[in-house]
């Protein structure tokens, strides 16, 4: 059963995209974490864990082949198996402590709900920055829960996704409630989920962007000579030289001056010209240094002036753009960890642009995930969110499609028009309720010219910021911690609690 919902709630991500698959596999998994021992807990939520996580990043094997893959998932499926015991214990002691029908059909569900997101937030941040990819918010970025992300952002959303799968766990597992408190209990949460409203945004105006897709073959091991990823993005944009846009900005993707045009004449020159045909600064990305350290960076270029502003990416990738704990970790693999064989520095600049006025924040592909930095972009003003990614080295799999999910969901939760542009694809403009004002087909060249709208709406969503995440995680530690606490007294206990075959141990 934990087998099965795992791989359910990863058919509720791109490509696939059917996020009610992902509610009924989180009901399966935390199912089947009813009455369980100990060990029995562990095993079945790692089951669960690699299930998803196995299915979720398969895109890792396809140039690095089958180790990245399972070391990852692995380490996740460690969480899972932690967080499987956890939920085990709320089946086990909180419907005994407070066994009303109130208790068990919406307390107990609150607190698994609980569970599952302190699992979720400490995997997001932890180890090395953590792993943020898996989050439940993302399975429904296309879907009519979507509109949560701006009220409560994405560990709020991931929260109501497992309540609501845990409450329908919860009617159906207990015989004693009627028929009739089941149909209203589950009817509400439906409506209450569905009808609420979206955040109101309101638009300060509108800039005109204009977003390139190179097509580049310029993944980790891309065969090219030095300047091609440059050339390909000049050609895509010189298609649009002679249609008299009025254009307030130029956007290229992650890495698409694989030239330094800080240190590199024919790069600037190139960017030059492209700034000047245009008449538009151009928002590059490209790889700087400064002293011994290396950037992934991205310039804000102005044909004459150069590079009039800079942003460094914040969120590395460990094991891909840095090797953490180099002298532990190399000896364990070293054929694979040749291939990052320098360690990009933590950018420490402001994370936003300003284009004439305008304030764009600036992710840097995996710096999408981020909520911290996210949440930096709109206290420092940003009105429009850019995403420059370089998703080459996964070629047609999912995760270009998961990651614009994630971008998806941050357009939502922020309130504003987010711009992403790939080397390779996806690439697409996302307007702030979470539709798509255009798009480009993957592995083809090609620009997209939009009014994109601008506002400074502040959701409560980033009004509150992590308090919903800490509030959730402490409402869970404290239910359980009290719950085994009352048990434990012999206070309020009551075996209906967990009537599943093996019974409360």
């Amino acid at each position: 059963m934990a087998i099965a919902g795992g791989w359910l709630i990863d058919l509720g991500y791109p490509d696939t995209g059917w996020w009610p698959l992902t509610i009924a596999g989180t009901a399966l998994v935390v199912v089947s974490l009813r009455g369980r021992s100990v060990g029995g807990a562990l095993l079945i939520g790692a089951a669960g864990g690699f299930a998803f996580y196995g299915a979720l990043i398969e895109w890792l094997t396809v140039y690095l082949g089958v180790v990245p893959w399972l070391a990852l998932t692995v380490v996740q499926t460690a969480f899972a198996a932690l967080g499987g015991l956890l939920i085990t214990l709320v089946w086990r002691w909180v419907p005994r402590a407070w066994p009303g029908a109130t208790g068990r059909l919406v307390l107990t569900p609150a607190v698994v709900a609980a569970a599952w997101t302190t699992r979720e937030a400490i995997v997001n941040v932890f180890p090395f920055g953590g792993f943020a990819w898996g989050r439940l918010a993302v399975s429904q970025a296309e879907g009519p829960l979507a509109h949560w992300a701006a009220w409560v952002g994405f560990s709020g959303l991931t929260f109501l996704i497992a309540w609501f799968s845990a409450m329908l766990v919860a009617v159906v597992i207990e015989r004693e409630v009627g028929m009739l408190r089941r149909g209203i209990l589950v009817t509400g949460a439906s409506a209450a989920l569905l009808a609420w409203p979206a955040v109101p945004i309101a638009t300060t105006g509108t800039i005109s962007v204009a977003a390139v897709q190179g097509d580049s073959d310029s993944g980790l091991f891309a065969d090219y000579e030095q300047g091609q990823i440059l050339q390909d993005h000049f050609d895509a944009t010189r298609a649009i030289f002679d249609q008299g846009l009025d254009l307030d900005v130029v956007v290229w993707p992650e890495n698409a001056s694989d030239l330094d045009p800080l240190r590199n004449e024919y790069a600037a020159s190139v960017l030059d010209l492209v700034s000047e045909r245009l008449d538009a600064p151009v928002v590059v990305g490209t790889i700087t240094a400064d002293g011994d350290e290396t950037f992934n960076s991205v310039l804000l270029w102005r044909a004459g002036d150069g590079a009039v502003d800079q942003y460094d990416k914040v969120h590395p990738v460990p094991f891909a753009e840095y090797l953490p704990a180099r002298d532990f970790f190399y000896p364990l693999a070293p054929s694979l960890f040749d291939l990052v064989p320098r360690d990009y520095s933590f950018g420490q600049r402001d994370t936003v642009v300003d284009l004439d006025g305008v304030i764009a924040g600036i992710s840097i592909c995996y710096d999408i995930v981020d909520d911290d930095l996210l949440a930096r972009q709109i206290d420092e003003g940003a009105q429009l969110l850019l995403a420059p990614t370089n998703n080459a080295d996964f070629g047609v799999s999912d995760q270009s499609v998961q990651q614009l999910a994630i971008a998806r969901l941050r357009a939502i939760e922020s309130g504003r028009a987010l711009v992403q542009a790939s080397t390779v694809g996806a690439s697409a403009i996302v307007l702030p309720d979470g539709s798509t004002l255009d798009s480009l087909p993957l592995f083809e060249p090609g620009t997209m010219v939009q009014e994109v709208p601008l506002s400074d709406t502040v959701t409560p969503a980033h009004a509150l910021g992590r308090t919903v995440e800490w509030g959730v995680i402490l409402f869970g530690l404290l239910s359980i911690a009290l719950a085994g606490l009352l048990i434990g007294r012999g206070g309020r206990a009551d075996s209906r609690g967990d009537q599943s075959p093996q019974g409360p141990r």
